[in-house]
């Protein structure tokens, strides 16, 4: 964010979620690895102190780099640092890689300070831009008409009440901009029944599908898979932690499709021929956190990770019809 105030080394440390789970299941660790959303470096530490030879470590908010200034030259060569998306992973890679991490969603340092707008319980501006560039979540609210505001807080956010909070969005913006959290936590708090105790904020559903829409954080999570595949050497393992069941449902379906896992037909639906497995997958269910984790990172509670191992088969074409995508990205 332009402007925004910057991250520093004094911050409180961001934890890894799922961190001793995905090192289980990744070993042993060696190679060049690449970590898509570097954020505090968890991963990429990680990584490198388990045998990894070298760690690209991706982020698009330049913020998280100059956070790392403090312990990243100490793994001197072994770790390079690039601005960038992990739709473009192949790319930055510039050769073959033995491993790639993706752990998505927003990081606690983004959550914990007010001025990334990312936040209902903190207010600041309403940015919500993972990087410095592009339209923000004011310029989004402010601008998209009523129906397309629906269909955002529906299918980014499993909004039951979009259409209600839609229209109230449309009908405050008309008396005056929604320019900081507060203003639209509030809109969206009025068009929903009372929070209970124990129960999440009402805007929770809404803030997420924002975010998500900000940062088409579904179109590069998909263009990310697919980029792995393209940079992963045969044997090279992909490793993904997700935070909420649409993310999930994508990256399960994406590893089962290539896999060779993708549905035996019907009498109504012929079998379709099995092309060769682009992945081995290492467990057919996602790993939790166990409560351990839970007890020291209460964020923890709705990661799930899942590991693959890459073949020999040539990356190709992926029908992304068929990754369980929201309705509103068809034809994207």
């Amino acid at each position: 964010m332009a402007g925004a105030e910057r991250l520093s080394p004094t911050d409180p440390p961001h934890i890894p979620v799922l961190l001793r789970p995905l090192l289980e299941a990744v070993s042993p660790v060696s190679g060049i690895w690449l970590d898509g959303t570097f954020g505090a470096g968890g991963y990429a530490r990680g990584l490198l102190d388990a045998g990894a030879d070298r760690v690209i470590g991706v982020d698009r908010d330049p913020s998280v780099f100059e956070m790392a200034e403090g312990w990243a030259e100490a793994y001197g060569d072994r770790l390079r640092l690039v601005e960038g998306t992990f739709s473009d992973l192949d790319r930055i890679a510039g050769g073959p890689l033995d491993g790639v991490v993706l752990d998505l969603g927003v990081s606690s340092m983004q959550l914990d300070r007010a001025e990334r707008g990312f936040s209902f319980q903190k207010d600041g501006p309403l940015d919500m831009r993972m990087g410095d560039s592009g339209p923000s979540a004011a310029d989004l609210v402010n601008a998209a008409s009523e129906g397309e505001l629906a269909d955002i807080l529906f299918h980014y956010g499993e909004e039951r009440a979009a259409r209600r909070i839609a229209r109230a969005i449309v009908a405050a913006r008309a008396i005056a901009p929604i320019v900081t959290t507060a203003q639209l936590a509030e809109v969206i708090a009025r068009c929903l029944p009372r929070q209970k105790p124990g129960q999440s904020h009402p805007a929770t559903r809404s803030f997420q599908a924002i975010r998500i829409a900000v940062n088409d954080e579904l179109g590069q999570l998909v263009a990310g898979l697919e980029a792995a595949e393209r940079a992963l050497a045969p044997g090279g393992k992909l490793a993904v932690v997700t935070f909420h069941s649409i993310e999930d449902r994508i990256v399960k379906r994406f590893l089962q499709l290539r896999a060779g896992q993708g549905g035996g037909g019907s009498r109504y639906a012929p079998e379709q021929p099995q092309e060769e497995p682009r992945f081995t997958l290492l467990t057919r269910k996602a790993t939790p956190p166990d409560e351990a984790e839970l007890a020291a990172n209460p964020r923890a509670r709705s990661a799930k990770l899942r590991v693959a191992i890459r073949t020999e088969a040539p990356a190709g074409p992926v029908d992304r019809a068929e990754l369980g995508l929201p309705k509103i990205m068809e034809g994207h």
